[in-house]
């Protein structure tokens, strides 16, 4: 055989070679993931404990770029430009992947085009809570009072994720409250603490500690079954059948990266999500594991931001 016909002969192997073995060599090199969020919220939070173990595991750093700005656009964004070669990873959750696309009319970034979405990682029910002073002790008390008095009680909305499930709330069991906006789900947490406003949609771990405190009541939370952080609390879908909003926290890379360094990502997050030191960190922030494949991932996140879109149509809500 003549040196060019040997030549040929391995590029075509190494060209035949399963993409697996990509997978198996990575990394080689530090990953980088974009927060699309300033450092010390839950996303960070999530990230850097996912960061660690990873880099335990791979003896290579998983460094956090925060990148806050635009109801997370800019970071996502620059996710969303990054080479597709499993190096640069994207912070994903509800707000930036399956919300933005329902509230802003150009947005900078396509979720299903730009991007392959990984994992879910963890997740959290919504808690609606109202200020102590509201007289209802349940969830069926607080439909009745607020169908007595349509326009009230106030609604603090602080954010795309408040201001949609609030809208679906509403729409499922046909009350008219009042949304009053916030800059931010604190300054709106903080109007329900004073009586400013009087329900709203908190996530688990924001709320608990003022639960606790006698500071807020919950009525019930969003996911279709309890909370082990709430356990008294029952689920919207008790009385309202189907109902689900659940705050997730995932992954997602550059669309074009290789399907099998995807696999190995998702194999790894799962793993690590469900070990015992990761899953007492996230408990601790009312956060449980989630799992599923890269394909199951990416087919919820369509579904929810076909479902977020149809919410803000038929409430009217207008796009930035």
């Amino acid at each position: 055989m003549s040196m060019l016909r040997l030549l040929a002969a391995w590029a075509l192997a190494l060209a035949c070679l399963p993409p697996l073995q990509a997978a198996e060599a990575f990394p080689a090199r530090p990953v980088r993931w974009i927060v699309p969020f300033q450092p010390g919220g839950t996303t960070d939070i999530v990230a850097r404990i996912v960061a660690e173990r990873l880099a335990e595991r791979w003896r290579q750093p998983v460094v956090v770029e925060n990148r806050p700005g635009a109801n997370a656009a800019i970071g996502t964004q620059a996710g969303a430009r990054a080479d597709p070669d499993g190096y640069t990873w994207t912070f994903a959750y509800n707000g930036n992947m399956t919300m933005n696309p329902a509230l802003i009319a150009k947005l900078p970034y396509d979720p299903n085009a730009d991007f392959v979405h990984v994992a879910k990682i963890v997740g959290s029910a919504f808690v609606l809570v109202v200020h102590p002073a509201v007289p209802a002790r349940s969830l069926k008390e607080f439909i009745d009072l607020a169908k007595a008095s349509p326009g009230k009680p106030n609604a603090a909305i602080g954010g795309g994720a408040g201001q949609l499930s609030m809208a679906l709330f509403k729409s499922k069991v046909g009350i008219d409250v009042l949304d009053v906006s916030y800059k931010g789900n604190a300054p709106s947490l903080n109007a329900v603490l004073s009586g400013e406003a009087q329900v709203m949609f908190e996530t688990v771990a924001a709320a608990l500690p003022h639960l606790r405190a006698g500071k807020l009541r919950a009525l019930a939370v969003t996911t279709p079954t309890r909370t082990p952080l709430l356990p008294d609390t029952p689920p919207i879908a008790d009385l309202v059948p189907g109902f689900d909003v659940t705050l997730w926290f995932g992954l997602s890379v550059p669309a074009g990266t290789p399907p099998a360094l995807v696999d190995r990502i998702n194999a790894e997050l799962t793993d690590i999500a469900r070990g015992r030191e990761s899953a007492e960190k996230f408990a601790a922030l009312g956060l449980e594991p989630l799992g599923g494949s890269a394909a199951q991932t990416g087919a919820a996140i369509r579904a929810e931001a076909a479902t977020w879109r149809r919410i803000a149509r038929e409430a009217n809500i207008p796009q930035q």
